[in-house]
């Protein structure tokens, strides 16, 4: 799995300039048990990860995009936002990523609507408005160089399935606050910009004892920007988002590669996490962190 030497540097604890788009996944693991058990009360940093916490859809979905973003801009020009077609060429590119690595993780828990999307030949976006396109966009932010440029690949990730409009809003206001966050460090800025897509009038305290399951982006991604917004550090951002039960690892993937722009991965978790990590997806991080260096 190491013989990388991008990945064997990446995966060294030592390197927290390295951990680019490792957040959703730790958040995806931590949450990963209690998303049918939840729990309302805060995890401390030493409890986040369980012993039997592990991947799910989100990790393998969220490092399908980001091989399928990497890969699309690498072959597109700097200003392809202007160009025709090139919407297009990255969309299909995540279209087959997406069928690639569904395919190579069959069992990571998959919502019924994208199972039949896998098994299809030529499958087409099917009007979903679920959370599953905010959870997996988190590469969009990471790799764009402008606001409108990561808004629009936060789009073309998502309508490839999510073409409902919710399912898009919910991608477009996770990247560009993935965006605004790499360029400000200023969560006043992401509460601005995410309040233009959804009511943040409102704290964990105040829903910790009513919320439930909710796989909606218009009832998951708010709940998940304010676990970011009240966090006071990487661990807490995600142990705020699993706190008060619902889609728990969805919640804390969205709220976990937030947190990771502004917040170290402590150690023992990114070391935790990264050896539950099968290579392949591992490898799609890798790329794409390294890429995102590139394109600066």
């Amino acid at each position: 799995m190491c013989a990388n030497p991008t990945l064997r540097q990446w995966a060294d604890p030592a390197r927290t300039d390295l951990s680019v788009l490792l957040g959703a996944v730790c958040g995806d693991v931590a949450g990963s048990i209690y998303e049918w058990r939840n729990i309302r009360y805060k995890l401390d940093e030493a409890h986040l990860i369980a012993p039997d916490a592990h991947c799910t859809d989100d990790s393998v979905l969220t490092c399908a995009v980001a091989q399928a973003l990497q890969e699309g801009l690498a072959r597109l020009p700097g200003d392809w936002l202007s160009m025709p077609g090139a919407q297009e060429e990255l969309a299909q590119a995540v279209k087959r990523q997406l069928l690639r690595f569904g395919r190579a993780f069959p069992q990571a828990g998959y919502g019924s609507k994208f199972i039949a999307w896998l098994e299809t030949d030529d499958p087409q976006p099917y009007g979903s408005w679920g959370n599953g396109s905010a959870m997996r966009v988190s590469a969009a932010g990471w790799l764009a160089r402008t606001l409108e440029e990561a808004e629009t690949l936060a789009e073309i990730s998502a309508r490839v399935t999510h073409d409902h409009p919710e399912g898009i809003r919910g991608a477009v206001c996770v990247a560009g606050c993935l965006f605004l966050l790499r360029q400000t460090g200023d969560k006043e800025a992401v509460r601005a910009y995410a309040s233009r897509f959804y009511d943040l009038h409102f704290t964990l305290r105040e829903i910790r004892d009513t919320y439930t399951f909710n796989a909606s982006c218009q009832g998951s991604v708010p709940q998940a920007i304010v676990a970011f917004l009240e966090a006071e550090d990487f661990a807490d951002a995600i142990s705020g988002a699993i706190s008060i039960g619902g889609d728990s690892d969805t919640i804390a993937a969205i709220a976990g590669c937030l947190a990771e722009v502004i917040y170290p991965i402590p150690e023992a978790v990114r070391q935790d996490v990264t050896g539950r990590v099968d290579g392949m997806l591992l490898e799609a991080l890798a790329g794409a962190a390294a890429f995102a260096r590139e394109r600066g």
